[in-house]
């Protein structure tokens, strides 16, 4: 089979080799899906430049890749959930990637079936960034009634998190370019602030959560429009103690960042807020698949040694 192939880490890199591989054989629990999208994530440009690395160490040669649609092939021992034939769609876990080849063996729970309202380029945008908002909002504790402000929410994250938010019942704002503002209210957020005529430090106030998209700069910011006890997930910040600790990292790492990320738990207890950062391969408290209207994302395909991009 065709595979896309990370061969190091490289803080500038932007291709990947196209090699031959054999078609890997399912394990006990997982299931060989032949692939027709994968999807396209920052996360595997943070991937290919190591940024993840104190986290999952990968080894080389790496096929690359974190989400995908296809269809399952066979079971391997154990695997009874799915059926042959099924159309599946899934977030591969963070530990065993490789969405971008033509054969995956997957774990079965990572998969779920397709809604047949999405096509396989809708599909393939839909678990990460789906896995990001459902998992963003259990670390926070969010719950119907409760206030939501997303920063920079409209991009393809806060085009999935703002309609989770708002269907789980919570009041959401967001900010961006004015020219989203009635996509964004049409999904499900409440306010909206054109950031060119606005600043939203001085129209909110008093926010239970914050979801931060835009990392270090905004934080000050983002924690001054929150409410006392409030909470702030960041996908952007530097990680701190309290993450690897949920992470189950080892004690030098679990020091090591509980250094990098004091800054931002400082910032946060001047008002007796918490600060917790988000990243794909940390854990919440289980894993969970999405079956949602997807946003628009670029995919890949790779079939024949080729490589497709579309936007879905």
């Amino acid at each position: 089979m065709k595979a896309a192939i990370l061969d190091k880490y490289d803080k500038n890199g932007r291709e990947l080799q196209i090699q031959d591989l054999p078609v890997p054989d399912p394990g006990p629990g997982e299931v060989l899906v032949r692939v027709h999208t994968a999807g396209v994530n920052p996360l595997d440009n943070m991937i290919i430049r190591g940024e993840v690395k104190l986290v999952v160490p990968y080894r080389f040669p790496l096929v690359m890749g974190n989400e995908l649609v296809g269809t399952v092939e066979a079971l391997g021992p154990g695997a009874s959930r799915l059926a042959v034939g099924d159309r599946v769609y899934g977030r591969m876990p963070l530990a065993k990637i490789g969405a971008f080849a033509e054969f995956a063996a997957v774990a079965e729970g990572a998969l779920a079936k397709v809604p047949n309202y999405l096509s396989d380029e809708e599909a393939a945008c839909v678990p990460l960034t789906a896995l990001t908002a459902l998992q963003s909002l259990e670390l926070m504790g969010a719950k119907a009634g409760d206030s939501l402000f997303i920063s920079g929410g409209t991009g393809s994250l806060g085009a999935m998190a703002v309609p989770v938010a708002a269907g789980m019942g919570l009041t959401v704002a967001t900010n961006g370019n004015g020219a989203s503002e009635e996509r964004m209210r049409a999904l499900g957020a409440t306010t909206f602030i054109d950031y060119r005529k606005q600043d939203y430090a001085e129209v909110l106030h008093d926010v239970d959560f914050v979801l931060d998209t835009l990392g270090d700069r905004e934080l000050p910011k983002e924690f001054g429009v929150l409410r006392e006890g409030g909470t702030l997930v960041s996908l952007r910040g530097l990680p701190n103690g309290e993450f690897a600790r949920r992470a189950g990292l080892p004690l030098w790492k679990r020091l090591a960042f509980a250094f990098v990320g004091g800054k931002y738990d400082r910032m946060a207890a001047k008002r007796g807020q918490r600060y917790r950062c988000y990243h794909h391969g940390s854990r919440v408290r289980g894993e969970q698949h999405a079956k949602s209207n997807a946003p628009t994302r670029l995919s890949c395909n790779i079939h024949s040694g080729t490589r497709k991009h579309a936007n879905a």
